[in-house]
């Protein structure tokens, strides 16, 4: 027997998904958001952060989409989440490491157009130095970050 991938499973529910919320206006269509229409915010739970919740909510249970902009300069400390997500760069340089404490030397580069999965409760860390920087993040809610250090966790 075949047994589809978190990812699959995932990406599977998020059509699915896309599909029944606007199932009463436009059953021939998928979701469509252009641009203009995608609202930001500042992101609740991670001050200086801005957030557009573009599908689902992840405070809520079920699969969401997320975009998160990120300022020049930001450093996130090492931290997991209880969600298999995927990450997709949508502008800027995004630099990502594995393991439980912040390292420089472990960054990896994404400029724009990159693409990678995050296993959950896999401890990184992440650092925007060149300028801002947007993601766009697909998991199952509802979501959390758990600081390695609980020290490091954002306040308000």
């Amino acid at each position: 027997m075949n047994q589809c991938s978190p990812v699959m499973l995932l990406s599977a529910a998020l059509v699915l998904s896309a599909a029944g919320a606007i199932a009463g206006d436009s059953p021939e269509s998928g979701l469509m958001l252009p641009t203009d229409q995608i609202e930001w915010a500042d992101n609740p739970r991670v001050p200086g952060l801005g957030l557009a919740k573009v599908l689902g909510d992840a405070k809520e249970p079920g699969p969401f989409v997320h975009r998160v902009q990120f300022p020049k300069g930001r450093i996130v400390q090492a931290h997991s989440h209880p969600d298999d997500r995927t990450y997709t760069v949508l502008s800027g340089t995004w630099y990502i490491g594995w393991g439980d404490k912040y390292d420089p030397e472990k960054l990896t580069a994404l400029p724009a157009g990159s693409f990678y999965t995050e296993p959950a409760g896999v401890p990184h860390f992440i650092a925007t130095p060149d300028g801002d920087t947007v993601v766009q993040i697909t998991g199952t809610g509802p979501t959390a970050a758990t600081f390695v250090d609980p020290a490091h966790a954002p306040t308000k």
